[in-house]
């Protein structure tokens, strides 16, 4: 829940969706049709994009783009199909924007070419996808949080913080290794 905005954000967490997939491609269909020739790649990210992973139904999609100084242009195009821009809302050299409100079903998250979030991002989901016992703990811990904390969104991702900064920075040095063999 914001505070000051006297709205509820209920925390759902679930277990892993097949339709998440086919959610994430039916949107960047929309996406590639707004951004055309700005977009290099479209990831799909976060808890949704690992199959079997327990997640809170939003789909997080990562489109690179050449010039992140350009997204702003579009703002009109993504409110024509439902987003809220949000700037970098507390993420340098980010675009965020949300569809949803208070019931979100996406988020997009985009970065320029090059940066840091794209690999931080990557290392993570790909992590989990490689790390069964890792991707089960942390599940287990959002649905936990979010029976402990259904209408407190701040207590929910403060309660998983720690553990999402340690496998973050086992990520990063597992996907540093991985780019050294290839």
């Amino acid at each position: 829940m914001k505070k000051g905005d006297g709205s509820l954000r209920k925390v759902e967490v679930c277990s892993y969706n097949e339709k998440w997939p086919l959610m994430f491609a039916e949107e960047v269909e929309k996406l590639k049709l707004i951004f055309e020739n700005e977009i290099i790649y479209i990831h799909h990210i976060g808890s949704t994009s690992v199959q079997g992973l327990k997640a809170k139904p939003i789909i997080d999609i990562m489109p690179v783009v050449k010039d992140i100084d350009l997204i702003d242009k579009y703002n009109k195009e993504m409110q024509a199909i439902g987003y809220e821009p949000k700037g970098e809302n507390g993420i340098p050299k980010r675009r965020y924007f949300q569809k949803g409100g208070n019931n979100r079903s996406h988020h997009v998250h985009i970065y320029q070419v090059g940066s840091y979030e794209i690999e931080r991002h990557l290392a993570f989901r790909d992590y989990l996808r490689n790390h069964q016992d890792v991707k089960n703990s942390y599940g287990d811990l959002k649905e936990k949080l979010s029976q402990q904390f259904p209408n407190d969104i701040e207590s929910y991702i403060n309660g998983k913080a720690s553990l999402v900064q340690d496998i973050e920075e086992k990520a990063l040095d597992w996907y540093k290794k991985l780019e050294i063999i290839q």
